[in-house]
């Protein structure tokens, strides 16, 4: 009688020290290999795309699927070292559901992203500025817009249907924006600061604090930099803290970030 044994299963086999290091990242998430390859094959092109556009390559990039450039005639757009940019749905698992969009809307308009930042599926349209410091992450499907877009009044409408109102946005220093936020003109964030997921900031967020909610507020304060936070919910438009010792990572409010891998 014949006897068949089932495949070892890959977190089994035994490999070489060293070339644990270098492949235990695709043996415990074998997608990252299809993601690579494809980021590869896809290089020479979105290089070209963004040389296209007057965007320099810039140090350390990892860019998975060409984004969406808009850039007026007049206006920049500067993008510093170690930039993430996640178009393609299937590198993290919320699913972008469009590609990064990086719009500038008039001949002075700037984006400027800083060092070692991550979006995915983010949309950033500036008529005036958009400024986002170092270490920023952005999570899945966040539109970030500096400009109403169109005039509030009838008249203004007839007169110019682009001349909405518009004043910078600035997101400093290790920001932490979940998924699916909406971030208004005029806006200020403030170091350090965690945007709940779905979030509609209108108003400037301190340095070191949570904010959540539409529109957003803060729900906490005195970020400890330990990495996690005490999880609270909306109910019924009213912030309600989670049960005292419970505590779970950041990521669990604000959405997923753009993993690195």
């Amino acid at each position: 009688m014949n006897t068949y044994s089932l495949p070892e299963p890959l977190e089994s086999i035994p490999l070489p020290a060293g070339a644990q290091a270098r492949a235990g990242g695709v043996l415990d998430r074998p997608w990252l290999l299809r993601t690579e390859l494809r980021r590869l094959a896809a290089l020479p092109w979105i290089r070209a795309g963004f040389a296209w556009h007057g965007i320099a390559w810039g140090d350390r990039w990892r860019i998975l699927g060409m984004p969406v450039i808009q850039r007026q005639r007049g206006s920049r757009i500067t993008l510093g070292a170690g930039l993430v940019l996640r178009s393609w749905p299937r590198t993290n698992p919320l699913m972008p559901n469009h590609p990064v969009v990086l719009a500038t809307r008039g001949a002075g308009a700037v984006i400027h992203i800083g060092d070692d930042c991550g979006l995915t599926g983010t949309t950033l349209v500036a008529a005036e500025r958009i400024e986002i410091g170092n270490r920023v992450l952005i999570g899945a499907n966040t539109t970030i817009v500096d400009t109403d877009f169109h005039p509030l009044t009838p008249e203004g409408r007839r007169a110019d249907f682009n001349a909405g109102a518009h004043r910078p946005v600035v997101i400093h220093d290790d920001a932490f924006i979940g998924m699916n936020c909406l971030i208004l003109k005029g806006v200020t964030i403030g170091a350090g600061s965690v945007v709940g997921a779905g979030s509609v900031v209108s108003r400037d967020v301190p340095a070191g604090c949570i904010v959540a909610g539409n529109p957003a507020v803060v729900v906490r304060e005195g970020i400890t930099g330990r990495g996690t936070v005490e999880i609270c919910v909306l109910h019924n438009e009213q912030v309600i803290p989670a049960q005292a010792g419970t505590q779970k990572n950041a990521s669990l409010m604000a959405g997923s970030p753009p993993a690195r891998g």
